[in-house]
């Protein structure tokens, strides 16, 4: 029974994790606005969820190597963060950014708006779980 819930919720499941990993590139984008020389990342929805519900999740990166244990990690193990790419740049900036404020924040809302979208989904889905489950 669980594996078909599970079924039935992993397209929710799929799509809002890469939503929120999304969230997450974009809210770096933004806080590295004034970093010279820093590359704007983000991903292709559409392509990366094709990947994940076809099973091509890419594996996780290699860990940076630390000799010390207070060296901080360079990148999260996210199997995500390989369908990460560089956001194409509108209009070069003289310290080498390429974080586009208006660009960032249109698609910080429009993000934020689908993965509120999702949740509501989700919801619905599980009243419809829970009614079900009552009847019986």
């Amino acid at each position: 029974m669980l594996d078909r819930i599970d079924r039935e919720l992993a397209f929710s499941r799929n799509a809002l994790n890469l939503r929120v990993y999304r969230q997450e590139l974009i809210a770096s984008n933004i806080a590295n606005a004034d970093t010279p020389h820093y590359k704007a990342r983000d991903i292709d929805f559409k392509s990366a969820l094709g990947k994940v519900l076809s099973g091509q999740t890419p594996q996780a990166p290699l860990g940076l190597a630390t000799t010390a244990p207070a060296h901080l990690n360079g990148e999260k193990n996210n199997a995500l963060s390989a369908l990460s790419q560089y956001r194409t740049e509108y209009q070069s900036a003289v310290d080498g950014n390429t974080v586009n404020m208006d660009v960032e924040r249109a698609s910080f809302a429009e993000n934020s708006i689908q993965v509120e979208a999702l949740l509501t989904f989700i919801n619905g889905n599980f009243k419809k779980l829970q009614s079900a489950l009552q009847s019986q």
